[in-house]
Formats: C-alpha cells, sequence, structure tokens
C-alpha cells in the first residue's frame, strides 16, 4: 500500500465485502432451510407411513421434538409459516433443490421431488413472475412472511416484482402495502412516474438490515438486538429523561409519572407531567418508541385541552406539549404549544426550554446506550440461568 489513506479504504472495502457475502450466504441460508422444512412437513402429511398417528396434531409432536434437539425456529406457528412458504413459493423448487441436493447425501429423507415440483416452473401461469433465482437472491425470510400475508396473487406478484425493483428493505416493503403502493398505481394515470418516485424515495436493504433480521440473528444463533420489551425500554428512557430535565436545574418541578386522565368514562395516562416554575405552566410529556404518527399530535391535543379545562389554574399559563418519538431509524422531538401564539411561544417558551436539538441528542444517545445496557443484563441473565 502506497499510503495509509489507501491503506484504510483497502480494508473497509475488504471488511464490507467479507460481510456482504457472510450476510447474503446466511441469508439464503435460512430461507432456503424454512422452504425445506416446509416442503419436509407437506411430504410427510401426504406420504409419512405413520402420518395418521398424529394425525392434526403433527405440529405440536414436532415442535416439541424439535426443541428437545435444540433446533432453531422451532415453535409451532414458525412451523406452520414454513409449511405456508413452501405451499405458496413451490415454484422456488427451480432453485432450492439443487442447493438440497448438494446435502442431501447426509440427511436422514434422502428423495426427489416429483416431476410436479420439477415443472412448476415452467408452467404458463408462472410465465411472468419474477425469476425464482430474483426472488430468492433478492428477499430474505421476512420479506416472504409479508408477500404470504397478501392473499390476492396478481398484488403479491406486484410487490415481488416492485421489491425486486427498489431493493427494498422488510420495512419498506410493508410500508408500501400498508400505504395501498398496488391500488395507488391502479388508480394513477402516470402509473410509470407513480412508481419511478416511490423508488426514488424508497429505503433500500443494507447489511445491517439482513445482519439484525431476528430470523437469522435466531437461526445463526446470534443474540438479538432487541429482546426485551418495549415497555421496558421506554420505562428506562422515562428514567433517564426525567432526571435529565430536572437536573437542567431551569425551572422544571417534578409533579407525575404516568397521570392518569378520565373524560366520559374513558382513561389516559400521560407519561411525564412537570411544571415549570418559571414558565408558570405545565409541561406535558408523552415518549413512544417508534416513528411519530399524526394519531400522537391529536392525543396530545386532547391532553392539553383537559389541562386547560380541568387543571389549570388562576395564575397559571396554558399547557405546552412535548412529543417524542425514537425507534432504530429516526428520532422527532415535537413541541406542541396549542392555543400559544407562535411569536410568543418562540420568545418567552422557548427560551426557558430544552432546545428540539438538544433533546433529540439526549434521547438519540440514551436511546443507544439504554439498549446496551438491557441486552447486557438480559445476556447476564442467561448465564446465570
Amino acid at each position: 500500500m502506497r499510503n495509509l489513506e489507501l491503506l484504510s479504504i483497502s480494508i473497509q472495502d475488504l471488511d464490507n465485502n467479507l460481510r456482504s457475502a457472510v450476510a447474503h450466504s446466511a441469508n439464503k441460508a435460512l430461507t432456503v432451510r424454512n422452504w425445506l422444512i416446509g416442503w419436509y412437513i407437506v411430504e410427510y402429511e401426504q406420504h409419512g407411513e405413520d402420518r395418521a398417528k398424529y394425525g392434526s396434531g403433527l405440529l405440536d409432536t414436532l415442535s416439541t421434538t424439535l426443541r428437545s434437539n435444540s433446533v432453531k425456529g422451532d415453535s409451532v406457528p414458525a412451523l406452520r409459516s414454513y409449511r405456508q412458504f413452501y405451499t405458496i413459493y413451490q415454484k422456488l423448487s427451480g432453485v432450492i433443490f439443487p442447493i438440497y441436493q448438494t446435502f442431501t447425501a447426509h440427511s436422514q429423507i434422502q428423495q426427489k421431488p416429483s416431476a410436479e415440483f420439477e415443472c412448476v416452473e415452467n408452467q404458463a401461469d408462472f410465465a411472468c413472475y419474477p425469476s425464482s433465482e430474483l426472488l430468492l437472491n433478492h428477499f430474505s425470510f421476512s420479506h416472504f412472511v409479508e408477500l404470504m400475508r397478501i392473499t390476492d396473487t396478481r398484488k403479491q406478484r406486484f410487490y415481488e416484482i416492485e421489491g425486486i425493483k427498489g431493493c427494498w428493505s422488510v420495512h419498506q416493503l410493508k410500508r408500501q402495502i400498508e400505504t395501498m403502493l398496488y391500488e395507488r398505481t391502479g388508480l394513477s394515470i402516470d402509473k410509470q412516474g407513480l412508481l419511478e418516485d416511490v423508488h426514488s424515495q424508497s429505503q433500500k436493504a443494507t447489511i445491517n438490515d439482513i445482519i439484525r433480521d431476528p430470523y437469522i440473528l435466531e437461526f445463526t444463533g446470534f443474540p438479538e438486538m432487541y429482546q426485551f420489551s418495549e415497555k421496558d425500554l421506554e420505562s428506562a428512557l422515562l428514567d433517564h429523561l426525567q432526571s435529565f430535565l430536572l437536573e437542567l436545574g431551569n425551572g422544571f418541578c417534578f409533579e407525575a409519572r404516568q397521570k392518569r386522565i378520565t373524560l366520559d368514562n374513558e382513561h389516559d395516562r400521560i407519561d411525564l407531567v412537570f411544571y415549570h416554575r418559571i414558565l408558570r405552566c405545565h409541561i406535558l410529556i408523552d415518549l413512544k418508541i417508534r416513528k411519530f404518527t399524526s394519531d400522537d399530535a391529536c392525543r396530545m391535543n386532547f391532553y392539553l385541552n383537559y389541562y386547560r379545562e380541568n387543571i389549570m389554574i388562576e395564575g397559571d399559563n396554558p399547557p405546552v406539549g412535548l412529543i417524542l418519538c425514537t425507534d432504530h431509524d429516526e428520532t422527532r422531538v415535537k413541541y406542541a404549544p396549542v392555543g400559544l401564539d407562535n411569536k410568543l411561544f418562540v420568545s418567552k417558551y422557548l427560551t426557558q426550554l430544552p432546545s428540539s436539538d438538544t433533546l433529540k441528542s439526549f434521547l438519540t444517545g440514551e436511546r443507544e446506550r439504554t439498549i446496551q445496557r438491557l441486552q447486557e443484563e438480559r445476556a447476564e441473565y442467561r448465564r446465570d440461568s
């Protein structure tokens, strides 16, 4: 290497390329394994010598047996999904069986697929479908799980094709399905233009997406990133946020946590409530471990209106809402000065409140530190148990 910069770049390229190769290899192996398990189950249900003995309890018995032998992904719902995967995507046989035959000599089930399976990819019905190679190379099993939820064949193929074109992550595939891209495209006059816009703005799958996929982590035996509940993370972040605001020493006085409010026999809870002695108003805080939605703003408006009508006393200023939403993609901080003049809020209130950037930086960093701590605690608990 001529200099340190080139050496660094070369090592980075090497690391990225080999991490990519390992991730894609594990990803494909998992998909092949799950499809073949589905095939094994269907073949047994149709031809197993003792299949009548187990009947509808086959998957329960099989799950128990696999669990006792430490096979990953051994639950009844998982086995059911593998069977469904094979049933819906039989056309993958064209690429999966050659892979299967490379290690079938070591398997206790040494049989060849029937002619029905060998030729399924050549049937005219599949002529306009993405090829099996494309499906297997572009989609993880998590992608297939989302696709299998779609019962309309044309719609399913649409998302297969567009998912491959856009190199969609699982999150992006779910988003496009939930926002009815198929239906919107059908109604659009400029269909191609709509799809081009979608692809230009879409989140593409990354190596980290594959590595962090829960199915991959379980299959490879690596610890899952989020093996604790959302409530655990939310509770820990609220602890730290409460301390952070009090330590600012800028007028925040703690008043309540999970403050219950009741209206028309409907109950709700506000995550954190402070009274600001300088601004002489309540600060209502709502924390969500997910992306921001319009429902969050509506809920905060309800809280603020309730406080104005039922809690404020003479001398109090109108309450201020603070919505905090954080997930693995982004952190959003949104003040909700409902009923306050914007210029007044900026000139009087914001001078006494932490800025959005300060809160965003704190929450993003604290989220990562909290996740790491919870993971370490979970790992220590598992070692002790």
